[in-house]
C-alpha cells in the first residue's frame, strides 16, 4: 500500500515545505500572540535589550527577551494564577483591579520589579470570579512568583528562568 505523503485538502499537494525565514517569522508572531504585543512593541522591546545586554556576555538576548516579557506586569498576574488567561489577567490591569506595592496601577505592560507586590483591590476579594482564579491556580506559580492565595497577592522574587 503506498503513503501519500501531501497534505490533507485541495491545496495540500502544492504546499512547500517553510523556508528557514518563513521558520523564524512564524516562530516571532507565535511570541507576539502568546504575550499580546504589536510589532511596535516587540520591536521596541528587542531593541531595548540589545543596547542593554549588548556587552554582557553572561546573558544571551533570548534569555533576556523571556525575563523581560515574563516580568511584565500582565505576565505576573497570569503566571500567579490571579487571571485565567493572559487576556484577562491584561483587561483586569488594564481596568485598575490590582495594585502595585499598594498604589493604583492600571499599565499592563509595565515593568515588575524584584520585590514588588501585586494585589487584588479590596473590593473584588470578595467577587467569586477572582478567588476563583487564585484557587484554581493549584500551585501552579513558576518558582520566581510566590503568591498568596488567602490575601490574593503575587510577589515577585527573582528572575524569571526559562
Amino acid at each position: 500500500m503506498k503513503k501519500n505523503r501531501s497534505l490533507p485538502g485541495q491545496h495540500g499537494a502544492n504546499m512547500q515545505r517553510s523556508s528557514e525565514y518563513g521558520k523564524l517569522l512564524r516562530n516571532k508572531q507565535v511570541l507576539k500572540r502568546m504575550y499580546m504585543l504589536s510589532e511596535r512593541q516587540f520591536v521596541r522591546i528587542v531593541r531595548e535589550i540589545a543596547a542593554k545586554y549588548a556587552k554582557n556576555k553572561n546573558i544571551t538576548h533570548d534569555t533576556a527577551l523571556f525575563q523581560f516579557l515574563e516580568r511584565r506586569m500582565d505576565s505576573v498576574v497570569y503566571r500567579s494564577g490571579l487571571a485565567k488567561t493572559i487576556m484577562q489577567a491584561r483587561q483586569m490591569v488594564n481596568h485598575g483591579h490590582f495594585l502595585l506595592n499598594g498604589k493604583k496601577h492600571n499599565i499592563p505592560s509595565s515593568f515588575v520589579a524584584i520585590g514588588d507586590k501585586i494585589s487584588l483591590k479590596e473590593k473584588l476579594k470578595s467577587s467569586t470570579l477572582y478567588s476563583q482564579n487564585a484557587a484554581e491556580s493549584k500551585g501552579k506559580t513558576p518558582s520566581w512568583v510566590k503568591l498568596d492565595k488567602a490575601a490574593n497577592i503575587a510577589e515577585m522574587l527573582n528572575d524569571p528562568q526559562v
